[in-house]
């Protein structure tokens, strides 16, 4: 059942350009659909999360990790009386902007894009979804609904002035209200980012073996995991036991969750999505003791994990090949595809406007496809055990 604070998708602030609805979809779906079948989504099936695509078939993808937030979402959504399409719709999207390689990729295109206005993932995938999806007969991107955008754009909290480029200029058309909290949809697509990657960064890296089980077993939280499945099941086997306790990880951070947000909706009281945007704080979150103790895992993970000397390895080598690419095409943008060339055409020489053409075209690449391109314009060598290939 919908609560007052839900975005009711029958009172929706309505799309940049005006549409006929759908008559058996809501807005939200139809935002859902649109996002689901974009070029950009199925791109994510080939981007980074941790490890470099190639280097497993069992580790996660940005698209792997979309689908597992959207279904964490859409839980914690319906048990909260949420809009459940509204809230699905932003986590399949919230990781559109990413380039290839990850936070790795992002660094260098942060780096190179320094002198021509930066580049931030969260503000990308507000350029991808209405300007760079280029689909439909009456207008550039997906023509989504105020409250899809908005929780691209804000899902992490307000965002500080001066915003992204590429969200103040879209904002200068269709203002997104940065300087407020987002829906409560969208906190929970963001806090449902958090318990997914938290949970398939440790399933990822035993896989990679960069730690092992016993050292998790000593983390907070999952030293409670694993002590109840050693109590019910004694004799299990290693792969099994892992799994049984970090699935029990997993269910302590989303009942850690509602049962938080609930607490924090009934001393509020909130009557209309509005009070929630007005809260001056986030309402979905986790509760001190979890949040605390999730702190802890994230320090083992950056050490274990995140810099990792095989990832430090492989993420110096990752940045070369965005490093190499991006000063390639800035000076022979006449390399880029067709459709690219148009563009540039289109712009009379400005330096800015072309560096911010070759950032689109490097960001929307996927891991394989920068690594090929590398190879075919800058003659690069390997990268990781699987090549270019």
């Amino acid at each position: 059942m919908r609560k007052p604070y839900a975005c009711d998708p029958a009172q929706t602030r309505g799309r940049r350009m005006p549409e006929e609805e759908s008559t058996f979809r809501s807005p939200y779906q139809r935002d859902r659909d649109r996002i689901i079948h974009a070029s950009a989504f199925r791109r994510l099936k080939h981007k980074t999360q941790v490890f470099v695509e190639h280097e497993g078939d069992y580790f996660r993808t940005r698209l792997t990790h979309s689908i597992e937030v959207a279904q964490v979402a859409r839980t914690i959504a319906r048990a909260l009386g949420l809009d459940e399409d509204l809230t699905e719709a932003v986590a399949l999207a919230h990781d559109l902007g990413h380039p290839p390689f990850g936070h790795t990729g992002e660094d260098a295109l942060q780096d190179l894009m320094a002198p021509f206005g930066g580049f931030d993932h969260n503000a990308q995938a507000i350029r991808i979804v209405t300007h760079l999806e280029r689909h439909y007969a009456e207008f550039d991107g997906l023509n989504l609904s105020w409250e899809t955008l908005e929780g691209i754009a804000k899902h992490n909290g307000p965002v500080p002035p001066p915003p992204p480029w590429a969200l103040a200029e879209y904002c200068a058309l269709h203002d997104l209200e940065l300087a407020t909290h987002a829906s409560a949809e969208a906190q929970v697509a963001a806090i449902a980012d958090d318990i997914a990657y938290n949970h398939h960064d440790l399933h990822d890296g035993l896989r990679a073996e960069l730690f092992s089980t016993d050292e998790l077993a000593q983390l907070p939280i999952l030293d409670r995991c694993f002590a109840a499945v050693d109590a019910a099941y004694p004799d299990l086997n290693y792969y099994r036991r892992r799994h049984e306790a970090l699935r029990r990880f997993f269910g302590v951070l989303v009942e850690d969750v509602i049962a938080y947000a609930r607490a924090e909706l009934a001393a509020l009281d909130p009557h209309s999505p509005d009070d929630i945007r007005a809260a001056g704080r986030p309402i979905i979150r986790f509760s001190q003791g979890v949040f605390t103790d999730l702190k802890v895992i994230r320090a083992f993970l950056f050490q274990r994990m995140y810099r990792a000397p095989s990832v430090v390895v492989m993420r110096a080598e990752v940045t070369g090949v965005v490093r190499d690419l991006f000063p390639h095409f800035m000076a022979h943008p006449d390399l880029l595809p067709k459709q690219w060339r148009n563009d540039v055409a289109a712009i009379m020489g400005d330096e800015t406007a072309l560096a911010r053409i070759v950032c689109d075209y490097i960001s929307g690449m996927t891991d394989r496809f920068a690594l090929l391109t590398h190879s075919q314009f800058c003659g690069g060598g390997a990268v990781g055990q699987g090549g270019y290939g």
